[in-house]
Formats: structure tokens, C-alpha cells, sequence
């Protein structure tokens, strides 16, 4: 099994109800791909609701292999939920594991 973990900070500039609704459309837009592509055992977005967290957005995933993982990186449904991500996120941090 491969973890991926990815975290993000909205752009500074966003008006907190940007945020809420850029949140929401990477949840679903994310969320979705986990249904398209092969080889994805969990995926979920998680949107920061404490204050003692230093990041805004998290996605937490687990993919049956490298392979599965990678395929969900060029799956079109992914690559187009990262072109939006892009627009309102800055500051990414991803970790990756077997395990």
C-alpha cells in the first residue's frame, strides 16, 4: 500500500467565502476522482477547522501500488482538479509512503 498525503495554504488573498467555496471544489473535485481511477483505497479531503494547524487543505489518500498511485497522478479527472487547485493554493507539502 502507498499513502500520499499532499497539504496546502489558500493564497492569502482569498476572502474567507473564496476560501469556503474553493475548499468545497476541490473536495468534490478530488473526491471524485477516487471513484474513476484504479486502484484507489481511500482518498479524502479535509479542510482545516482548528486554529493550532499551520496548513488550510489536506488530501489523504491510499493506493494499492506506485503504479495505482501514479496512474491516478495523470488520470484527466486529477489533472484537471489540480489545475484548479493551482488558481487558489499555494505553499504544497506532500509526503509519500509504503506502509
Amino acid at each position: 500500500m502507498v499513502n500520499h498525503i499532499v497539504f496546502w495554504n489558500f493564497k492569502p488573498e482569498l476572502t474567507e467565502q473564496e476560501r469556503e467555496e474553493a475548499g468545497k471544489t476541490i473536495r468534490q473535485s478530488l473526491e471524485a476522482v477516487r471513484e474513476k481511477a484504479e486502484g484507489v483505497i481511500s482518498l479524502e479531503v479535509r479542510i482545516n477547522e482548528l486554529a493550532s494547524s499551520n496548513k488550510d487543505i489536506a488530501l489523504i489518500s491510499s493506493f494499492e501500488t506506485v503504479e495505482a498511485l501514479n496512474a491516478y497522478q495523470i488520470h484527466p479527472d486529477h489533472v484537471k482538479a489540480g489545475s484548479f487547485v493551482k488558481t487558489v493554493t499555494c505553499d504544497r507539502a506532500c509526503f509519500d509512503y509504503e506502509g
